[in-house]
């Protein structure tokens, strides 16, 4: 039994390092390659099956999200000719105003969860006398979509809704305020 204990705490500091313990993605966050480039649209990094089973031996691993989420809904509504404010309206404020490139707004997004799995998307908008001129980036996840990449999948927030919606008053009549009730 005492002979076992050191071989024990050996193997379980080998799956410790196997797993990846200090590291915090899947890919090297300084790769460039990694990156996508803005016209590729969202690109989502996932782990093997051997990163899920040994991330069990792990530490929690929160959700990291970092920069603009910009959804194809919001650069559908971007069109050639907008000003600055119009696209700040839409977009939202650029996270990269770079003072040297003033004509380009940056729009970077990085979604890591804790499982491992990362998605990356950029947009990039180019302005000429302060309109837009054009914009890089598409292929990008709605936000319904998004939603359900944190909170998981809509469907059980429907049926709670409708399980809700079953069990409250009956559509033609409207609650009496509080004191006005009668007894008949």
């Amino acid at each position: 039994m005492k002979r076992r204990a050191p071989a024990l705490a050996a193997a379980l500091c080998l799956a410790l390092a196997a797993s990846g313990c200090a590291t915090r993605s899947a890919a090297p966050v300084a790769d460039s390659a990694a990156q996508p480039a803005a016209g590729a649209g969202a690109h989502t990094t996932t782990v093997t099956q051997l990163q899920k089973f040994m991330w069990f031996f792990s530490p929690y691993r929160p959700d990291i999200q970092q920069g603009n989420f910009v959804s194809q809904d919001m650069l559908d509504q971007l069109k050639e000719g907008m000003t600055r404010d119009q696209v700040r309206f839409v977009l939202g404020t650029p996270m990269l105003a770079d003072l040297f490139h003033a004509d380009r707004w940056d729009y970077p997004f990085r979604l890591a969860k804790g499982n491992g799995e990362i998605t990356t998307a950029t947009v990039v908008v180019y302005f000429k006398d302060e309109k837009v001129a054009r914009w890089e980036g598409g292929n990008l996840p709605s936000e319904r979509e998004y939603i359900e990449r944190i909170a998981g999948p809509v469907l059980k927030f429907k049926k709670a809704e409708e399980k809700a919606a079953s069990t409250s008053a009956a559509p033609g009549k409207a609650p009496l305020p509080a004191g006005s009730e009668t007894s008949k």
